[in-house]
């Protein structure tokens, strides 16, 4: 496999679903490693399959809180409950450079989700970390965290990315 690169938006790939994995093998395992070495090389905590030009329902993290590397990958995540308490952060993308937009999500989740093996796991998330799962699955769903926004403020930002793209 080649070396997976980041896509930067606008692309079609951003409004397309994900489709589910249906085995875990050593194919997939080493496309989670190549995920990980595009979130490390481009300094972000969280990639869906989508931001590296793949439809599969897998998504990588890594909070790397402290500076040490905690990665998490999650085959066919799926939230499976969310508080009725929200939080409202600061969130960007790797995929939408320059830009970022505060997003109101659920302060904390349950996913379920299959690991590296292929075996079921649930993962109870809070705060930074519940953002962070949310945001790169709504990804492998054809969402980003700028369609929560209006559809002025959308647009700004759009413009001022381009326009930052266009200039560098």
């Amino acid at each position: 496999m080649t070396k997976l690169s980041l896509i930067i938006a606008p692309d079609p790939i951003f409004s397309q679903c994900a489709e589910p994995v249906t085995l875990v093998d050593d194919a997939i395992r080493h496309l989670i490693s190549k995920m990980f070495e595009v979130l490390y090389r481009e300094e972000g905590v969280g990639l869906g399959a989508n931001m590296v030009g793949l439809l599969k329902r897998i998504i990588v993290i890594d909070l790397q809180e402290g500076g040490l590397k905690t990665p998490l990958a999650m085959i066919n995540p799926e939230i499976i409950s969310s508080s009725d308490e929200m939080q409202a952060r600061e969130e960007a993308s790797l995929s939408f450079p320059g830009i970022h937009a505060k997003v109101s999500r659920p302060q904390s989740i349950e996913v379920r989700y299959l690991d590296q093996q292929g075996a079921p796991q649930s993962l109870h998330a809070e705060g930074w970390l519940a953002t962070v799962i949310q945001h790169e699955r709504d990804y492998l769903d054809g969402v980003v965290y700028l369609d929560y926004l209006s559809k002025m403020k959308r647009t700004m930002l759009m413009k001022k990315m381009l326009k930052q793209l266009k200039d560098s």
